[in-house]
């Protein structure tokens, strides 16, 4: 199983990079299917109950591939992680076969409840240069997220969204002409940007507790 869905995340890669001349290099190159790699043997050991060998494996490969994947995670095979520096996966996460997604995104959630919390994305989805995808919502197959996109509510299949927070600009490559959308409110686009702001300061107060609790072991 690994090796078909590695095989899996190499296809994606040759398929979604025109700039991948084999997929030897590939393999030996890309730091997105390198991440995906030992992501996957870190879930293996999440799912035996092994979660502290599987944490220490998902950090290990955070810090040589700049991409954070939660071991508890759920990653199909096919998925593309283009250069990958910055990517966040949460803990509640699903990714499906053929998403793509681009440095500096985010699949986070936007507090600390319980339960599902992170965002689901279904197959063929592109999440764009650092966009953020905060929530226990879909984005649809086929959807298109921004780069820099602020997404926190569902996106429907084969729509566009981009802005902050995002809004839906094209379904199926045209523009609805009865789209049920907000008008843009200043407040709640500077809501937006404060929470994307308090989220990665939350990220850093914990990686800076987790270096704390390391050096007094």
């Amino acid at each position: 199983m690994f090796f078909k869905r590695l095989r899996a995340d190499i296809n994606a890669a040759k398929k979604n990079d025109p700039a991948a001349r084999n997929k030897f290099e590939i393999w030996l190159t890309y730091s997105g299917v390198h991440a995906l790699s030992w992501y996957r043997v870190a879930h293996f050991f999440y799912k035996i109950k092994l979660k502290l060998l599987a944490r220490i494996i998902s950090q290990t490969a955070r810090f040589f591939t700049g991409i954070e994947i939660h071991p508890a995670a759920k990653i199909a095979g096919g998925v593309f992680i283009d250069h990958g520096a910055g990517v966040v996966i949460g803990e509640t996460a699903e990714v499906e076969e053929g998403v793509v997604i681009y440095q500096g995104a985010t699949l986070g959630g936007t507090g600390k409840e319980k339960g599902k919390r992170h965002p689901t994305i279904k197959r063929g989805a592109i999440i764009s240069a650092g966009a953020r995808v905060l929530g226990g919502f879909t984005v649809g197959e086929y959807a298109k997220i921004g780069a820099n996109a602020v997404v926190l509510r569902e996106v429907p299949p084969f729509a566009t969204v981009v802005g902050v927070p995002a809004h839906v600009v094209r379904i199926n490559g045209e523009k609805p002409d009865d789209l049920e959308q907000e008008k843009c409110d200043p407040l709640q686009e500077e809501l937006c940007n404060l929470q994307g702001k308090v989220y990665e300061l939350q990220k850093q107060i914990d990686e800076l507790k987790a270096g704390k609790n390391g050096k007094k072991k």
